[in-house]
């Protein structure tokens, strides 16, 4: 019998693709603001799709492994909020409106008054949330639907929306059955997109679906950590404190240039 091939990535190689990403899309709005339409900004913004399904795959991931849930929120909510500042930095709405945008839902126009208020991180939150809901014993069916209804609303205004709440309970849901997992985040995906595509820029909502180029380092995953016990205590909170840091150094770096 021929031998199994071993998948060549861990966990840490992963995070380090997701950051990288994540920071090349992020330079990439700040170098190319609006929605330029030449090809290196569009391709740089392509390979940022592959940030949001791999936190998104860890997060879930994270809640299932953890030992104890509540902590593990916490400290996702806690990033949140200290993420909130930086992420209002750098963003678009702050260079229009400036630091009335650090307030939620007092600028923007129509539906995007509502939209981009809140880093991810929120929206991660919120997901986590929603497993939460999904876990429980003491709610019924149509209970937990009207409560994921409910924190759907909650996580709207955040960056990738309540798409990215969604996507954390679909991957946590199905466990062990990465085709519904792929099926159902790139059905919510695909809804993000539609939007995106019907309120802000048509080429950019399309760009959203390059998120379907995470299945190939995912699939590669082999579901470990690395054998440096030092890296992986350092990487735990890396994401963590680099997600804001990143952003903040860009918002700076936007306030001059």
């Amino acid at each position: 019998m021929e031998k199994e091939l071993k998948k060549p990535l861990n966990k840490i190689h992963l995070q380090l693709i997701a950051i990288l990403a994540m920071t090349l899309d992020h330079l990439t709005w700040l170098l190319f603001p609006g929605y330029p339409t030449s090809f290196l900004p569009i391709f740089f913004h392509i390979l940022g799709r592959l940030a949001f399904p791999i936190m998104a795959y860890f997060i879930a991931e994270g809640y299932h492994y953890t030992r104890n849930k509540n902590k593990y929120m916490i400290r996702i909510l806690i990033f949140a909020l200290i993420s909130h500042v930086p992420y209002m930095l750098q963003s678009q709405v702050f260079n229009e409106y400036g630091w009335m945008s650090l307030i939620p839902f007092l600028t923007g126009r129509g539906i995007t008054r509502f939209m981009n208020q809140a880093s991810v991180l929120w929206a991660y939150f919120i997901g986590l949330l929603m497993l939460r809901v999904n876990d429980s014993s003491k709610l019924k069916e149509y209970q937990k639907i009207v409560l994921v209804f409910l924190l759907c609303i909650l996580s709207f205004p955040s960056d990738w929306s309540c798409i990215a709440s969604l996507v954390v309970l679909s991957i946590g849901t199905n466990r062990g059955k990465p085709l519904k997992q792929i099926i159902w985040s790139m059905f919510y995906v695909s809804l993000y997109a539609l939007v995106y595509s019907l309120t802000l820029n048509v080429i950019y909502g399309i760009l959203q679906l390059g998120v379907i180029i995470s299945i190939i380092p995912l699939s590669l995953y082999n579901g470990k950590k690395s054998d440096n016990e030092k890296i992986n205590k350092v990487m735990k909170w890396a994401f963590y404190i680099y997600y804001p840091l990143h952003l903040l150094v860009l918002g700076i770096i936007g306030l001059f240039i």
